[in-house]
């Protein structure tokens, strides 16, 4: 019998235990180094940051709905909340690493130092990774490597971009060590950065402190978790229809229809909150609580700091926040990789440059695999469940990547470097690499990434072929929520529970809900919700082909 492949995963975040899990699938040996004593990753919450450890706050809520970010043959319980705590989801995860018998395969409290090519790497494809733990340093051979560690570990500290900042007298420190707000009440905040962090924190700051500004330069649209009557957003926003629609309909149609979509319930220019160019699909914030905030006058929003004076910030519209007690900089993440050499992953022009932001292109032999580094608007665990799924079969063999030239050829097309677009049409492509440290992350527009990893493993759920032998899942799969089961129904892997999962993720979604009963439970009606989602651009469209 021929001898396992060793893979070599580093991190048992939830990247990490789901290419475990897709190593033993395909016949591989993994081998997971997790630096921690726990799984979960940045979900593993600290109430103190850790040195090369993501770092979140206590208050941390999901902004998936459970049935839309689960692993894909692994539902959640049923009592379990839409959106959940950082703490429950904690629990989901080690749940799914005892019931798939992953811990085994995990040495914790073990940190990489390095990985490096084998003298013989051209024809044998093989890492050596050199580890330490507990001061004692350990070196060994394998055949492939799955970096699973994040990019929520080192913060991007843009401190030389605010002149005066060095006079200021106020404390100052990054997002990823905050952890609560008792210690600033009655203080006068400043958050820069107007990502989801920074929401998070000004809107918690503001119940205790005198004061909080959100300084942004840009903007970006503000999202509820609670959509259309009362139901979770992403499974009334991320279905394959209205994917359909937003890449098939004119484009002035779909901005139009896009951005009503987004000021459905604020006017975010009434708020200052409006993006510069409100037609970009970046992606939007998810917050609940911070336009309550803003009406209540205890956050308010503001452009760009000029400068900053020692105790206040000026505003680039001249407008100045005097005593400043704290400045929190919510300015995201850089990019690293400390334990390998920077010109694996940034190939060229100091640039991520990964085919489908998985895939090394330069590399002699595919047995690296970074596995979630794709940001988009669905969740991280399915995503990443199938980047594993792939990658796996790439490193068995099962699978094979194209040429150099076609990886590389792809990856200038998803950047609008090949094809000359306009700025606008640049940004809204699917992205799969980045300048990091930039305010452009690895965005991708989820359902076509995913449809497009599973075709490569064939797992792509046959549209045509389910409405005519299951028209009843197909109707679900096509209009209902694009939720993480589709992508195991068929193909390897294929799960047997997943046609059942689909028809009744509703009924859990519902369950935790319905804790006082004062009728029958209500589910979204498909029927209904399209014709009122298509009433819009049914008209607009007449209109247009009027006009022209």
């Amino acid at each position: 019998a021929l001898m396992k492949r060793r893979v070599a995963i580093v991190g048992a975040g939830v990247s990490g235990l789901a290419s475990i899990r897709s190593c033993l699938e395909e016949g591989l040996e993994p081998t997971c180094f997790e630096r921690s004593n726990d799984v979960g990753g940045l979900w593993k919450f600290s109430d103190h940051a850790e040195e090369g450890r993501a770092s979140i706050y206590r208050s941390v809520f999901t902004n998936s709905s459970k049935e839309m970010m689960c692993f894909p043959d692994f539902p959640y319980p049923d009592d379990f909340p839409n959106f959940m705590h950082n703490s429950k989801l904690q629990e989901y995860i080690t749940s799914f690493a005892k019931e798939k018998n992953l811990l085994k395969y995990i040495q914790f409290e073990t940190f990489v130092t390095s990985i490096n090519k084998c003298p013989d790497f051209s024809t044998t494809g093989k890492w050596e990774v050199t580890t330490e733990k507990n001061g004692k340093k350990e070196t060994a051979v394998f055949d492939a490597i799955m970096i699973c560690s994040g990019h929520h570990v080192y913060p991007h500290l843009p401190k030389d971009s605010f002149p005066g900042l060095n006079r200021f007298k106020g404390k100052c420190f990054h997002s990823r060590d905050y952890k609560e707000p008792g210690m600033w009440k009655g203080k006068r905040v400043l958050v820069i950065g107007l990502g989801n962090s920074g929401c998070d924190i000004a809107a918690e700051l503001s119940h205790v402190a005198q004061q909080v500004i959100i300084s942004s330069r840009s903007g970006s649209w503000v999202m509820s978790r609670v959509w259309d009557d009362g139901y979770p957003w992403d499974m009334l926003v991320i279905t394959r229809f209205q994917t359909f629609l937003k890449n098939n309909l004119p484009t002035a149609i779909s901005d139009w229809w896009y951005m009503r979509q987004m000021n459905a319930r604020f006017k975010h220019e009434n708020y200052g909150l409006m993006p510069l160019n409100g037609t970009l699909r970046k992606e939007p914030v998810f917050n609940d609580e911070l336009p309550a905030r803003i009406l209540c006058g205890t956050v308010s929003i503001k452009p760009n700091v000029k400068e900053f004076t020692e105790t206040s910030a000026v505003f680039e519209d001249g407008t100045v926040f005097e005593d400043i007690d704290c400045v929190v900089f919510a300015t995201g993440y850089g990019y690293a990789y400390p334990f390998l050499d920077d010109s694996i992953i940034k190939s060229r022009n100091n640039e991520v440059t990964l085919y489908k932001g998985i895939f090394p292109p330069q590399l002699e032999k595919p047995t690296m695999a970074v596995i979630g580094l794709v940001q988009s608007l669905g969740a991280a665990i399915p995503t990443t469940d199938l980047q594993a799924r792939w990658a796996a079969q790439v490193i068995r063999g099962t699978c094979m990547l194209p040429s150099v030239k076609d990886m590389m050829d792809d990856i200038d097309e998803k950047m609008g470097k090949k094809l000359k677009c306009k700025a606008r049409v640049s940004q809204q492509s699917l992205l799969y690499t980045s300048r990091f440290g930039s305010t452009q992350t690895i965005q991708t527009d989820y359902i076509v990434y995913m449809d497009e990893l599973a075709s490569f493993i064939g797992a792509k759920p046959n549209i045509g072929q389910l409405f005519l032998k299951d028209p009843r899942l197909a109707i679900e799969v096509f209009f209902g929520p694009c939720s993480p089961y589709q992508f195991r129904l068929e193909g390897p892997g294929k799960w047997s529970g997943a046609r059942n999962a689909i028809l009744t993720q509703w009924d859990r979604s519902l369950k935790p809900m319905n804790t006082r009963v004062v009728g029958g439970v209500r589910k979204p009606c498909l029927y209904l919700y399209l014709l009122r989602l298509l009433s819009v651009p049914v008209l607009l469209i007449a209109l247009f082909l009027v006009l022209i």
